[in-house]
C-alpha cells in the first residue's frame, strides 16, 4: 500500500508539473506567422530554422518568438530640406513584409519592435537623403516622379539588406510654405503659356513658308506656260475654239477672219 500511495503522489506531482508547464510546452502558430527557436541553455537563437503555422510542442524550458509575416503598411508625415534649405513636408506611404525564411537573423538583429526600429527610419533616411539633392519645384512638381523612384530605390535596397521586403512606397502629397506653391505655380503657368506661344508661332512661320513654297511654284509655272504662248499656237488654239462652237446646234453667223489677229468672229442671231 505504500508503494502504491508513492506511485500516486508521484504521478500526482508529474501531472501537477505538465500541467504548470503545459503553456509552454504547446502552442500554435497563426496563419500569417512564422516562429524561430530560441534554446537559452543549450544551442541558443537557431536563426536557420523557420516553423510555420499550425501546432507545435516544445520543452517548457525553450522559447518560441513569432513573427507576423503579413504584409503590413504605414504611413509618415516628414519635415524634410530641399537642397536650398526650404522645408517641405511630405506624407509617405511603405507596405512590407519581412523575409520569410530570415525571421531569426531580423530577430537577432532587430528584435520584435524592428518596424519602429528599422522600417520607419531607414525611410525616413531615404527620403530626406534624396529631397536634399532636389530644388522644392523639382520635387513639387517638375521632377516628383523621378525624385520618388529614387526614394523607392534607396529604400527598397537598404531594407533587403536587412531581411525586410519592401513592396511599395508611394508619396501621397507634398506641401510647401503657401507663399513657395504660389510662385511656383505662377512660374510653371508663364512656362506653359510661354510654350503655348512658340507653338503657334512654329506653326505660323511653318504655314508662311508652305505659302511662299506654293506661291514661287505657280510663278514658275505661269513663266513656263507664257514663254510657251506664241502667236501661232494661241491663233491654232482660237481656231479649235471656233470650230467647236460652229458644230453647235445654237443659232450663229461665222465672219471668218473679222476678229482680232485674223480669228473668226461669231455672233449669235437669238
Amino acid at each position: 500500500m505504500k508503494i502504491k500511495s508513492s506511485y500516486i503522489v508521484i504521478g500526482v506531482i508529474v501531472l501537477i508539473v505538465i500541467l504548470a508547464l503545459g503553456g509552454g510546452m504547446f502552442l500554435i502558430i497563426d496563419p500569417g506567422e512564422k516562429g524561430v527557436m530560441f534554446r537559452p541553455y543549450t544551442s541558443g537563437l537557431d536563426k536557420e530554422t523557420t516553423y510555420g503555422e499550425g501546432f507545435h510542442i516544445i520543452a517548457p524550458w525553450n522559447e518560441m518568438v513569432r513573427y507576423n509575416v503579413r504584409e503590413q503598411q504605414r504611413d509618415e508625415t516628414m519635415d524634410v530640406l530641399d537642397k536650398n534649405g526650404l522645408s517641405v513636408s511630405m506624407d509617405v506611404t511603405v507596405r512590407f513584409n519581412p523575409n520569410h525564411t530570415d525571421i531569426g537573423f531580423l530577430y537577432e538583429q532587430f528584435g520584435i519592435p524592428y518596424v519602429n526600429v528599422l522600417v520607419i527610419p531607414e525611410v525616413r533616411s531615404s527620403v530626406r537623403q534624396v529631397a536634399g539633392r532636389y530644388a522644392a519645384e523639382e520635387i513639387y512638381s517638375t521632377k516628383r516622379s523621378e525624385v520618388e523612384q529614387s526614394i523607392i530605390q534607396e529604400s527598397k535596397e537598404v531594407l533587403a539588406a536587412n531581411f525586410i521586403d519592401m513592396r511599395a512606397l508611394l508619396i501621397r502629397s507634398i506641401n510647401l510654405p503657401s507663399n513657395i506653391k504660389d510662385a511656383i505655380e505662377s512660374k510653371l503657368t508663364t512656362e506653359q503659356e510661354a510654350l503655348a506661344y512658340t507653338f503657334r508661332l512654329d506653326r505660323e512661320k511653318s504655314e508662311a513658308e508652305r505659302l511662299r513654297i506654293q506661291a514661287e511654284g505657280i510663278a514658275a509655272y505661269n513663266r513656263i506656260i507664257n514663254a510657251s504662248l506664241t502667236d501661232r499656237i494661241l491663233l491654232q488654239r482660237g481656231i479649235e475654239a471656233t470650230t467647236v462652237l460652229a458644230e453647235s446646234p445654237n443659232s450663229k453667223v461665222i465672219i471668218i477672219g473679222g476678229g482680232e489677229n485674223g480669228l473668226p468672229l461669231i455672233l449669235n442671231t437669238n
